[in-house]
This record gives structure tokens, sequence and C-alpha cells, in this order.
């Protein structure tokens, strides 16, 4: 019996469909570019991240940048897929500024923000007149003010992170001497500074240890660091396959058997 001829047209339509189609195995993106800051994260990626993503067939190409607003950038511009470098409060104050659509799609391990000194001895009293290098972003700016004050230094008012700045120190009786800085520069400036208030990256990055802090902040959920996609691409095959990369096992197991990680702030599905 023979198939007419229309039937028989939609039968090689359809196999010539199923022939072309990609294997569930492979993802249809092959390759991921992300994004760093100096930091302890690109280490974590490549620890635990990484091998799951090259298990499901993708390549990874890694990028580096000085600051957070060139990674945030290259994310916008589509020139890079992700970054990992920043917290939820800095991503959203990036948004407003810049009229930006990034979103954070998981948690990662970070280390809090801390203050160290390399002119006085872990221990001793902060002195009046002390000078305290700050991050001068606002956002950033913020948690090292919530530091002197929960150090009984200051008192700070409250005030959207956007907007920071030093004059939100109400009261300063010890005359402590804040001096904002970039906060990548903060760990340099510990030569010339009695304190500085360190990004948790930048210090691990200049050879700090958190056990070698004064205080370290108390670290809430919009303070854990995220990676960081174009909105449009947060439920792509590729973002969620980095998600699931940090949530599995190898990833877990990689940051729990290595004790460089101690005293970093733990996101959900680590705990």
């Amino acid at each position: 019996m023979n198939m007419p001829r229309f039937l028989l047209l939609s039968a090689f339509l359809i196999i010539g469909a199923l022939a072309g189609a990609p294997s569930r195995a492979e993802p249809a993106k092959t390759e991921i570019k992300l994004g760093f800051v100096p930091g302890p994260y690109i280490d974590e990626f490549k620890a635990g991240v990484q091998p799951e993503l090259e298990k499901k067939g993708y390549r990874i190409k890694y990028f580096e940048f000085s600051t957070g607003l060139e990674a945030n950038n290259a994310v916008f511009k589509s020139e890079i897929d992700a970054n990992v470098m920043q917290h939820t409060i800095f991503l959203n104050s990036y948004n407003e500024r810049q009229n930006t659509d990034l979103v954070g799609i998981v948690h990662v391990p970070t280390p809090p923000m801390g203050l160290y000194s390399k002119k006085h001895a872990l221990g001793t009293p902060i002195k009046p007149g002390s000078t305290v290098a700050v991050p001068n972003d606002p956002v950033n700016l913020q948690r090292a003010l919530w530091i002197l004050r929960d150090l009984g230094l200051v008192e700070i008012r409250d005030s959207k992170p956007v907007d920071v700045t030093e004059l939100d120190v109400i009261k300063n009786p010890g005359g402590i001497k804040i001096v904002p800085l970039e906060a990548a520069q903060a760990p340099r400036a510990l030569d010339d500074v009695d304190f500085a208030a360190i990004q948790g990256n930048f210090a691990i990055y200049s050879g700090l240890k958190l056990t070698t802090a004064f205080a370290l902040e108390k670290m809430t959920t919009p303070y854990i660091n995220v990676v960081a996609v174009k909105r449009g691409n947060a439920e792509s095959a590729w973002a969620q396959d980095i998600v699931a990369g940090y949530k599995s096992e190898t990833f877990k197991a990689a940051i729990r058997s290595d004790r460089f990680y101690d005293g970093f702030t733990l996101p959900d599905y680590l705990k």
C-alpha cells in the first residue's frame, strides 16, 4: 500500500526535526563566561562548580576585573554571562543608579567585612582619635559604620544604603577619624591608618585572616554574595546549571573539607 505524498512528506519533516534536535545531555550553550574580582570566589567556583558544569558539557572561561562596577557592566553588556563578587544590596544599588536589570540567582560562601590593624595588637582597645579607613561607596560604607557602631565607637542614623555618607555619623565621642577610600585599596591603607574596615574578599586576597580581625560584621542574608546575571537569563538552562553546581555534593564537599572557609558566612544550602 502506497503512503499518500502529504503523509510521506510529514514523516520526513518529523524525522529531520528529531535528527537535528540537540541531545538532552548536551547543553545548547557550550561556553560560560564568568567574571570575578580579587578574592576567594573564583577558587570556590573552580573547586566545586566547574567540575559539575564540565560533566554537562560546558567550557568555562574566566575574566578578572579590578572593580565590581566593571564586572557588572560586562554582564549588562553581555560581554560575560555572569559574575560572582557582590551582595544583593550592592546589586540593587547598581541597578538603581545604572538603570540595569541584573539579578542574583544563588548565594555563595562569603567572608564577612572586618576591622583590621597592623599598628595595634589584637585585643587592645581602640583609642580616641584613631583613624579608620572605610569603603567610599555608600552601601559598603554603611556596613563599616555598623561595625564601628556595634563596637560602641559611634552612633549613626538610619539611612537608605544608597544614600549613606560620613555625615550619617551623629555621635562620635572618641573623635574617630573616618577616612573613605576605594574598597580595594583598604588592605594597603593599613600601613597609614590605625584600622581599616575591609571587605572579606579583599582581606583574604591580601593575606589577612578572619581570625585576626578586631571585629567582624554581623552578616545577614542580603549581604551574602550572589552569582549575578541579566534578568532575562535567570531561568536559562546554563544559569540553572550554575545554581545546581553550587548546590551539588561536589561543591558542598569542597567547602566543608577546607579549613580556609572557616568563618565564612554560608548560604542555607550549606548549613
